[in-house]
């Protein structure tokens, strides 16, 4: 572990001030599992950042747990229309690339659903900006820097403990996991 070092880790953590410190890992820590192990922490603790696009084309952020999969229907119903997986440009124009996305920082920002089944962990973990770059924070921190609210996004009985995925953000072909960092002090 060390400091942030590329572009989009140094991105993020200035975003976040120093309030939070975001990391970097030599590690791949793309998928929900790879981020637990090389943090030490649950899969559930991992809060996976999934792009998402909109029938009308707006961005569609889901913040979830690592051990849940998105239920697409219930975004969908939150958010009163369709909506589809983000394609890696579409990602790209969010200003991230894909497993790096975190749950600050778009371009254009998203409209921005959080799992409320991060709500059962004190700490959780997501992505920062690269897909080795984490920072470490509270459910409620999220909701702080998101301005988003918890909602019922997960599947019924769809969680997975080795669920793969890169941190937050895009999905390219699969549910995508999401790192997070340190919030200093904690």
């Amino acid at each position: 572990m060390k400091p942030a070092e590329t572009d989009g880790a140094k991105r993020i953590q200035a975003l976040l001030g120093d309030a939070y410190t975001v990391v970097e890992f030599e590690e791949s820590t793309h998928s929900s599992a790879e981020a637990a192990a090389a943090i030490g922490c649950e899969v559930a603790q991992i809060a996976k950042s999934m792009l998402f696009q909109a029938a009308d084309g707006r961005g569609v952020l889901v913040v979830a747990s690592g051990a849940n999969r998105v239920d697409e229907k219930k975004v969908a119903a939150l958010l009163g229309q369709k909506i589809k997986r983000a394609t890696p440009d579409f990602v790209a124009e969010s200003g991230f690339v894909p497993g790096g996305v975190a749950p600050i920082g778009h371009t254009v920002p998203p409209v921005t659903f959080l799992d409320g089944d991060l709500r059962a962990h004190a700490v959780i973990w997501a992505a920062a900006g690269s897909p080795n770059a984490i920072f470490r924070l509270t459910p409620q921190d999220l909701v702080t820097l998101t301005g988003a609210a918890f909602a019922d996004v997960a599947k019924t009985g769809a969680q997975t403990g080795a669920e793969t995925g890169g941190q937050t953000g895009a999905q390219t072909g699969g549910q995508t996991g999401g790192h997070t960092g340190t919030k200093t002090g904690a």
